[in-house]
């Protein structure tokens, strides 16, 4: 019996798809469809659901009439079907039927599809055959016509410029009335600003437009934090716009940060990676997950991103503290820090904290990470030891040597957690090791280790104990 890529048991030896949140959504053709995909995520509405060593899944979905939607959709093309008279495509019930398929195992046992279901794939199939296509493969980025596909993409990117140049006027005539004139007025402006660009496929530019809400009449001195993030936004508008002349990592940085998918790819790397963090941030019903690690041999840091949909925790999951022997392959992009994990050969022993830094010597390694990106909020680090002590606007992480006095203010987000109080109580005014995250706003604390614990006790039992912050 073989092993799908999703980790499931295929009977015909033949691997089935296993999409993940991410490339599901990525599929909506606008915003109203993700959200009400999402919604369509849960068991709740469906009923009849199976799937296929094929990699087709089926099921009944509930709507306002008093028969069911027949929703079927083939994950070796992708192609879809339902009788619902929506005329976007792929529409809701299918986006929703995928995204319950990532996260429900029991809704989807192996079973032959249902007549409706069966005549449509054969049908699909019969039609593939006369015109020499393949049989069907069956990986979520799979496609069955790359020349189909790479029209896709360019009608895509033209679309994103497009929202591009739209953002930049929209940005022109913003700064030309002064920034200090605007007000919480601006917020239907900003919203309809935010929706153009979900048109044009652009996510990320929509989410970065939507955040300009939030600062507008913030507090004291938000008109210069609105100059800087528009700044930022313009900087990403014109890096699209000259993509072509950007060197490769940088332009694919620009590609992931307007919200084009992208796909893990290289060469992997096998190391001992320690699994430093796992935090999950909830977004709506979607939920993203990311797990942190150190390769112990390539010195090398890692992202991985996962999410879940309907409220669910995203599948993937990794103890903190552990060490795998695995492969990882990275992402494209500045940095190069997110991953996709590959392949375990098993359990490690237990690692002390990684190498790390001085916290003098922090704000220079962000600063170097937003040479490769500069929209980055934050960069990973591990500052040795330091000890957290109060300051007058809150917390600060401090250089435990008298001749350094470095301090890192901590970050906001991290004032209001009960990872703080547990980071002062294992330090007890005595250093201690911390990874998080260095940025703009301070210092993020996600893990700590003890004071004397270091690399020297690798391998030593009880050693390397780390204390989850997040």
């Amino acid at each position: 019996m073989q092993l799908s890529h999703g980790g499931e048991p295929s009977p015909t030896g033949v691997p089935m798809a296993r999409w993940s949140v991410e490339q599901v959504l990525a599929l909506a053709p606008d915003a109203a469809s993700r959200k009400a995909a999402v919604r369509l995520g849960a068991a709740g509405p469906w009923s009849g659901t199976g799937s296929d060593a094929t990699g087709a899944v089926w099921g009944l979905c509930e709507g306002s009439g008093s028969t069911p939607y027949r929703t079927v959709v083939d994950t070796t093309g992708p192609a879809y079907a339902c009788s619902c008279p929506s005329r976007r495509f792929p529409c809701k019930h299918a986006l929703g039927l995928l995204l319950l398929r990532t996260s429900d195992d029991i809704a989807f046992r192996p079973a032959e599809p249902a007549d409706w279901a069966r005549t449509w794939l054969a049908d699909r199939r019969a039609r593939a055959a006369r015109k020499g296509g393949p049989a069907g493969d069956a990986s979520p980025r799979g496609t069955a016509d790359p020349a189909a596909a790479r029209k896709r993409a360019e009608r895509r990117a033209e679309r994103v410029t497009g929202g591009a140049r739209e953002l930049e006027q929209r940005l022109a005539d913003v700064l030309r009335g002064g920034l200090a004139a605007t007000d919480r007025s601006e917020y239907g402006v900003w919203e309809e600003t935010a929706a153009r660009m979900v048109d044009a496929q652009a996510p990320g530019l929509a989410a970065r437009v939507r955040e300009l809400n939030a600062i507008t009449g913030s507090g004291p001195g938000w008109p210069v934090r609105l100059l800087e993030e528009c700044g930022l936004l313009h900087l990403l508008d014109t890096a699209w716009l000259g993509r072509d002349r950007l060197p490769d990592p940088l332009a694919a940085t620009v590609r992931t940060r307007v919200g084009l998918p992208m796909s893990a790819e290289g060469p992997p790397v096998r190391d001992r990676w320690q699994v430093l963090a796992q935090y999950d941030t909830p977004d709506g019903r979607i939920v993203a997950r990311r797990i942190w690690l150190y390769g112990r041999g390539s010195h090398r840091t890692a992202l991985l991103l996962s999410f879940g949909a309907a409220g669910r925790s995203p599948a993937q999951a990794l103890p903190v503290g552990v060490t795998i022997d695995a492969e990882l392959t990275p992402y494209p992009g500045g940095g190069q820090l997110r991953a996709e994990l590959g392949e375990q050969f098993g359990a490690t022993p237990a690692a002390g904290p990684p190498p790390g830094i001085a916290v003098a010597a922090a704000p220079a390694v962000y600063g170097n990470a937003l040479r490769d990106d500069p929209w980055l909020d934050a960069w990973p680090v591990t500052l040795r030891d330091v000890i957290p002590v109060p300051s007058k606007d809150g917390w600060q992480v401090v250089d435990a040597h008298a001749e350094s006095a470095a301090a890192l203010p901590v970050a906001p987000a991290a004032l209001s957690r009960p990872g703080l109080w547990k980071l002062v109580a294992l330090s007890g005014g005595a250093p201690v090791t911390v990874f998080g995250e260095i940025g703009h706003r301070g210092f993020d604390p996600f893990a700590a280790w003890g004071p004397g614990e270091g690399e020297e006790c690798e391998g030593v039992m009880g050693s390397g104990s780390v204390v989850r912050l997040i």
